[in-house]
C-alpha cells in the first residue's frame, strides 16, 4: 500500500487534467506512459476526485469516439479505465464479430484469463494510435476480474467482440498497445480501411496483403 506522498503526485495530476474545460486530451504512441504498465489502485484518488475522473473518461471516451479508454492514454498510471459500445453496426457486422451493445462500466485493477482456446482476428485500432488499423488475433472469450468504481466486485466472461473491447484496455493497464500484438502485414490507413477493408472479417485482407488468420 502506497504512503500519503506515493499518492500525491497521481492525485495532483489528476485534478490539473479535471481543471481544463471539455474532453481530457488523449496521449498518442511514444509517450512513455503508455509503456510503464499502471500501477494498482489502492486510494490514490479519493472517492469524489475518483468519481469525477471516471465522468471525465466518459466523457473523453465519447467525444473520440471510442469503445474504451484506459487511465494511461490520458496522462495516468492507475490500473482504471472505462468501456461502453452501443453497436451501432449493421445486423451482418454484429453477427461476424459477436458485437453487441455493451453498457457503461468502470473496470478497476482488471486482470482478464482466456476460456477456452479460441480465438478471433480482426481489425482494430486505438485511440492512442490514431489514423491506422490492424488486424488482431485474440481471445474468442475471456474471464474478466475487477472492481467497479465503487469497489464492487467484477467476475463476468466476455465472449465476442466485447471480449475484444476488455483485452484492449487491460492491455494498457499492463503497457501493451494493440500494435504489439498485431499482424505487421495488415496496419493500414484509415482510408484503405474505408475504400477496401469494410468486410465484417477480415479474410480478403488477409489474402491480398499476405497475412494468415488463426
Amino acid at each position: 500500500m502506497g504512503t500519503p506522498n506515493d499518492r500525491a503526485p497521481l492525485a495532483e495530476r489528476v485534478e490539473e487534467l479535471l481543471a481544463g474545460a471539455g474532453p481530457l486530451p488523449i496521449v498518442a504512441a511514444g509517450d512513455p506512459v503508455l509503456r510503464r504498465g499502471a500501477e494498482p489502485f489502492d486510494g490514490q484518488l479519493e472517492p469524489g476526485l475518483l468519481a469525477r475522473f471516471v465522468e471525465a473518461l466518459r466523457v473523453t471516451m465519447h467525444a473520440a469516439p471510442g469503445v474504451g479508454l484506459a487511465a494511461p492514454q490520458v496522462g495516468v498510471a492507475l490500473r482504471i479505465a472505462v468501456i461502453e459500445d452501443p453497436a451501432p453496426v449493421p445486423q451482418e457486422v454484429r453477427l461476424a464479430r459477436g458485437r453487441v451493445p455493451q453498457p457503461f462500466r468502470v473496470l478497476v485493477n482488471p486482470s482478464y484469463e482466456p476460456v477456452g482456446t479460441a480465438r478471433a482476428a480482426f481489425f482494430e485500432g486505438c485511440l492512442s494510435v490514431p489514423g491506422w488499423q490492424a488486424v488482431v488475433a485474440r481471445h474468442a472469450e475471456v474471464r474478466l476480474r475487477a472492481r467497479d468504481e465503487h469497489g464492487r466486485a467484477v467476475d463476468e466472461v466476455f465472449s465476442g467482440w466485447p471480449a475484444r473491447i476488455v483485452q484492449h484496455e487491460t492491455d494498457h493497464l499492463d503497457g501493451v498497445l494493440y500494435l504489439d500484438r498485431a499482424e505487421p502485414r495488415s496496419l493500414s490507413s484509415n482510408q484503405a480501411m474505408a475504400e477496401r477493408w469494410t468486410q465484417p472479417t477480415p479474410h480478403e485482407a488477409a489474402a491480398a496483403l499476405g497475412f494468415e488468420l488463426p
